[in-house]
């Protein structure tokens, strides 16, 4: 059986559960139809690959063997209480700076510094080694990246109009394609 699905990000909102604010992530999972399979013998692993939005061809790992134009019934995968991880690409912020990028607290505001409050500082030593070493933090392309948030629970999930509620905060603006992964069943 599958355990990954992709869904949308639609919005935020929150619910309360005994006298606790829950904030919660919404999401649309549109209809999820086989298309095509990959095998060990063939590929080298075994996958299914879904279409899952007009012209967005995905490919999930699966062992199970599912017939081509099938559609996956989504209310047997996203069950309520159960435990997933989330993938996807967070929001792209352009070039930023060090004390954006990385919190950096700059450099003082007096003793004629007048020009290093939102600087490094120092980027490496002297003569030894007389050069930058790799890996450190300065400015630069910030977000675009693929994050990954974990234990999170799936709050509700209503198959006929595909609104899937996830407990927490998930990357990405609205739009962004999520990668859905079970983790643990509710029940199980």
């Amino acid at each position: 059986m599958l355990n990954q699905v992709y869904a949308t990000k639609k919005a935020m909102t929150q619910a309360f559960s005994e006298g606790k604010r829950i904030p919660l992530t919404v999401l649309t999972v549109v209809p999820h139809v086989v298309i095509a399979h990959k095998t060990v013998e063939k590929d080298g692993y075994s996958a299914v690959i879904l279409s899952v939005r007009p012209k967005k061809i995905k490919e999930v790992l699966s062992h199970d063997v599912l017939e081509s134009k099938t559609e996956i019934n989504l209310s047997e995968i996203l069950i309520p209480g159960s435990t997933v991880s989330v993938m996807a690409s967070s929001k792209g912020k352009g070039t930023s700076g060090v004390m954006k990028r990385w919190g950096m607290h700059g450099g003082p505001r007096t003793h004629g510094q007048s020009d290093r409050q939102r600087a490094p500082g120092s980027i490496g030593r002297g003569t030894t080694p007389g050069r930058v070493l790799p890996g450190k933090h300065m400015a630069g392309r910030m977000g675009n990246t693929n994050t990954s948030v974990k234990n999170l629970k799936i709050h509700s999930f209503d198959p006929a109009t595909g609104i899937l509620e996830i407990t927490g905060c998930i990357s990405g603006g609205r739009g962004a394609l999520a990668l859905i992964t079970i983790t643990k069943k509710y029940g199980y």
